[in-house]
């Protein structure tokens, strides 16, 4: 299947600055995250694809054409920036209803689909007050309402959940999952933050100071480990204690012990020195890779 987004040798300079270096890349439909720290590109790769800048050199297709334009990219391209954007004294309503017509909807229709969305982010009893009046959850929800109003195929969202909380954080990320999957649209998701992208997106795209470091399926940098992580409510040390004279190193963080490349026959000394000592053993299981590892890997 085609790639709704591609870039090949894709470079982008102001003046001595390089933002973009030697990017090849493909977006395909799902949800792709975008990872990289603040500064690595993601902001530029994406005013890039909408067509508002022009690369230095390079080529890139959207939905299969060579290069865009704004206006064509905007019929076809959701697009919720990370910087504010939403005018104060405008209402939720009268400004998705003003982004449905500007995508080409008719005046009714875009009433209608401004009226759904809102519904779908959970802005529909708020939707008549003054944008300026809205807590920041509140406008990252009335961004997204914008960006799916004309039902596009692809909607590029630019970190997202930057300045919520925690809880808040989780609240976009399953509205995001929902809407990928209710709405059949498929999504970039810029972001920093490695755990919104492990936690909603199929595939990954990292950029590191304007250069693609890696990409791929996510489930491929989250496999399962040799590394055992057993986490208990009391009794630690003795069973570290059991474990050194049995041979097998035991490293203690907090309440888990971290068994490195464990062997079938290890399992059963674990095993025997938690009944052992009588030990709380509260869980056991694999560790699993992070995203964060890409981070960590040695320079080739």
């Amino acid at each position: 299947m085609p790639a709704l987004l591609s870039a090949l040798n894709l470079n982008k300079t102001y003046g001595e600055t390089v933002a973009l270096r030697d990017v090849t890349l493909d977006v395909e439909e799902g949800t792709t995250g975008l990872l990289g720290a603040n500064g690595a590109g993601k902001s530029t790769l994406m005013t890039l694809f909408l067509g508002i800048i022009r690369p230095t050199s390079g080529e890139f297709r959207v939905l299969e054409e060579d290069g865009v334009d704004p206006i064509h990219a905007h019929r076809f391209i959701g697009y919720s920036p990370e910087y504010e954007c939403l005018p104060p004294d405008v209402s939720a309503a009268e400004f998705v209803t003003h982004m449905a017509r500007a995508s080409g909807l008719p005046r009714t229709e875009a009433r209608t689909r401004a009226t759904d969305v809102l519904r779908h982010v959970g802005l529909d009893e708020e939707r008549y007050r003054p944008m300026g009046t809205y807590s920041t959850g509140m406008k990252q929800r009335a961004k997204l309402a914008q960006a799916i109003v004309h039902d596009p195929v692809l909607v590029l969202l630019d970190e997202p959940t930057a300045g919520l909380d925690p809880s808040g954080r989780q609240e976009m990320l399953e509205l995001i999952a929902r809407t990928g999957q209710e709405f059949g649209i498929s999504m970039l998701i810029s972001s920093h933050l490695m755990g919104d992208i492990e936690r909603t997106c199929n595939r990954i795209i990292v950029l590191e100071n304007g250069e693609v470091l890696e990409q791929g399926e996510v489930s491929g940098y989250t496999t399962e480990t040799e590394t055992l992580v057993a986490e208990f409510d009391e009794g630690i040390e003795a069973v570290v204690a059991v474990l050194e004279h049995k041979g097998i190193a035991a490293e203690v963080e907090g309440r888990a012990l971290v068994i490195r490349e464990v062997s079938p026959d290890d399992l059963d000394v674990i095993r025997d020195a938690v009944v052992e000592t009588g030990a709380l053993l509260h869980r056991l299981a694999p560790r699993a890779h992070s995203l964060s590892d890409i981070f960590r890997r040695p320079a080739s």
